[in-house]
């Protein structure tokens, strides 16, 4: 064979995303037993871990560079100059489940290590699977799903606020079931930046008749969530054919919605926010953003199972908005990824949201957009969400959001999985 007839081997590589690793290995041809070996040395995983003391965590680096891994610490660790230190793992599979083991038998609080990177890689594993609502079932994990707002107030920040209008609540949704949603998502309480909290009865007053109305037989055949942080409305609402409580400040206004959950087998969607409503964006601050959403949310979840919520039954919410700078917003949209890690379904509410008039300012001449007028930039944070890993779109625009996301499901949902 002359040199012009040899073959090119055409070298390329690969993503990194596990499914398309597992569709790599299928495509090569390689045993199966062969292809669960290959994909748990092929996935590298950077965790980080936060508050260990510096004799753990130079314990923990000589263990994961034994093991062909990699581990970064504080410069100052190596001379015991200071008590603590944040670490960044990087490693397979295999190399994990190899260190925990042994970690289980050190001192140092590494045991406890173990725990925390064993229930992580469990989190991270754990499949999707659709879940049942009252009548319903969610379709959970298989593409995603598009919660609908209505809002029964006169000053939501969207400028959809309906009031008192039941006809109009109605209405919309079964306009909004027409156009493809899944959930509806009835809120009685403004939550725009420097909101007041109305009083409980007010609040029960909106959403109540609008629950009842649109759970009956000739209403909307579709879940219905409410948007509370309390507990007395929660559980009015349940009793009146709701089956999801989607409080914004994750159990910490009001920690008995999670009893009351619990009580009645709901979802539970719970929201990161720093501060309140009426305080939220009063130069909200951030050491590591990423670390304290997920700490908040990690918190959240805790308190959830400790009143008897059944973890399946979980979701959670970065809050983009609530207490979140523009930077804020754009950083946790790029890093969906890592909140996934929690183990939950990830649920994103961007929908007319404020950062995105400001990004679209310099096509307006510097002129904020008005909030229908977001639709094209809510649906372009839609498809980048979908990509980053959320499983839940909560949107005014139902029918744009449910076509973003056909289109990106199409594309980022490949169906393969695990070997």
């Amino acid at each position: 064979m002359n040199k012009q007839q040899q073959p090119r081997h055409n070298a390329r590589l690969v993503s990194t995303d596990p499914d398309l690793i597992a569709a790599e290995l299928e495509q090569v041809g390689a045993q199966q037993p062969g292809q669960k070996i290959m994909w748990n040395k092929s996935v590298f995983l950077p965790v980080r871990l936060d508050r260990l003391s510096c004799v753990a965590a130079n314990v923990l680096k000589q263990e994961m560079l034994a093991r062909g891994g990699d581990c970064a610490v504080h410069r100052d660790c190596a001379t015991l100059e200071r008590e603590d230190s944040s670490i960044l793992l990087i490693g397979t599979r295999n190399q994990y489940d190899d260190l925990t083991g042994k970690l289980r038998e050190q001192g140092f609080g590494l045991p406890e290590i173990a725990t925390q990177l064993t229930n992580l890689l469990a989190d991270i594993d754990a499949p999707l699977r659709p879940e049942q609502v009252g009548p319903y079932t969610l379709p959970i994990g298989q593409r995603t799903l598009v919660m609908g707002v209505i809002n029964v107030t006169p000053d939501s920040f969207s400028g959809d606020g309906l009031g008192s209008d039941l006809e109009a609540a109605v209405a919309q949704g079964r306009q909004m079931h027409a156009e493809g949603a899944d959930i509806l998502d009835i809120g009685g309480q403004s939550t725009r930046p420097g909101s007041e909290p109305i009083s409980i009865e007010e609040e029960m007053s909106r959403v109540l008749p609008v629950i009842e109305r649109l759970t009956r037989t000739d209403g909307v055949q579709l879940p219905i969530s409410i948007d509370t942080n309390r507990a007395v409305v929660a559980k009015a609402a349940l009793k009146s054919g709701a089956h999801i409580v989607n409080d914004i400040s994750g159990l910490h206004d009001d920690p008995e919605i999670a009893e009351v959950a619990a009580k009645h087998d709901a979802l539970l969607v719970l929201m990161h926010i720093q501060g309140t409503p009426r305080t939220m964006q009063d130069n909200p601050y951030y050491d590591d953003l990423l670390g304290e959403v997920i700490e908040y949310l990690r918190d959240s979840i805790d308190r959830a199972l400790l009143a008897g919520v059944n973890k399946k039954r979980i979701w959670v919410d970065p809050g983009i908005g609530f207490g979140k700078t523009f930077d804020h917003n754009l950083e946790l949209l790029r890093r969906l990824r890592e909140i996934r890690s929690l183990g939950c379904p990830v649920l994103v509410g961007t929908s007319r949201k404020a950062f995105i008039s400001r990004i679209l300012a310099p096509l307006k001449g510097g002129e904020i957009t008005p909030h229908k007028e977001r639709v094209v930039g809510t649906g372009a944070t839609v498809a980048v969400s979908i990509a980053n890993g959320a499983d839940i779109v909560r949107v005014h625009d139902v029918a744009h959001a449910v076509e973003v996301a056909r289109v990106a499901d199409a594309i980022i949902r490949v169906q393969h999985h695990e070997p």
